[in-house]
């Protein structure tokens, strides 16, 4: 990866997720009913709800996000031996309102400020979206909204990502696509964007097709990596 940065981008695509959103949030605010088991019931919920995304995909079998996201959950809390209807509906209903990480909105004011449209592409229902946005009160730093659903199958399927582009009106070449998804990252380049991989949670990087340009520890890095500071 070319630390170096990225020129010529005109717009910016974010993945929602682990990258604008703190999919972890919602166990944490139960953690005082979960205990000990929040941490590992939002580890096994994350992992299954990607898991599922890919399995539906390849079995051709499509189901929406919020359908996936309580199938994984249902799975996550019978893993843990949890029976609780009530808990079940407030992580679901706390999944709307996930918290955005720390440099959200400050990066997306600067991204704004230096004159790049903005957008989120993701898995999640437009509905989910939706509600996210408006509870982080994030919509006025964005152009676009856009869901895996207007493709019909999930990231990083090739098709998912040339519905963003039309979503903004740009060309592959303008487009900086970014998430904290390594997977994500890697299939937005081989898809043709420019891409900066987010990597949060310090992982090693993945063995795929594609390659992200640019690797960062957080969203408060990409001004500088698209040239917006000094």
């Amino acid at each position: 990866m070319d630390q170096a940065g990225i020129q010529g981008v005109k717009g910016c695509v974010f993945d929602a997720y682990g990258t604008l959103f703190d999919f972890n949030s919602a166990a944490a605010r139960c953690r005082g009913q979960l205990g000990p088991n929040a941490d590992l019931l939002s580890k096994i919920w994350r992992d299954k709800q990607l898991q599922y995304t890919w399995l539906r995909s390849l079995m051709g079998r499509h189901a929406d996000f919020w359908q996936i996201t309580g199938d994984a959950l249902d799975y996550a809390m019978k893993s843990l031996g949890l029976d609780d209807g009530a808990m079940r509906k407030k992580l679901m209903n706390l999944y709307r309102t996930l918290d955005v990480f720390p440099e959200v909105v400050a990066t997306l004011e600067r991204l704004k400020s230096g004159g790049l449209k903005t957008a989120i592409l993701s898995n999640g229902t437009p509905e989910m979206l939706e509600a996210a946005v408006k509870a982080t009160g994030i919509a006025p730093l964005l152009d676009g909204i856009v869901s895996i659903e207007t493709a019909g199958i999930y990231k990083p399927h090739p098709s998912v990502y040339g519905v963003a582009l039309d979503s903004l009106s740009l060309e592959k070449n303008g487009v900086c696509f970014i998430s904290s998804n390594a997977w994500d990252a890697h299939g937005a380049s081989a898809f043709g964007m420019k891409t900066v991989w987010c990597n949060r949670y310090g992982q090693a990087r993945e063995n795929l097709p594609g390659s992200p340009d640019v690797e960062v520890a957080t969203l408060a890095e990409l001004a500088r990596v698209l040239g917006l500071e000094g």
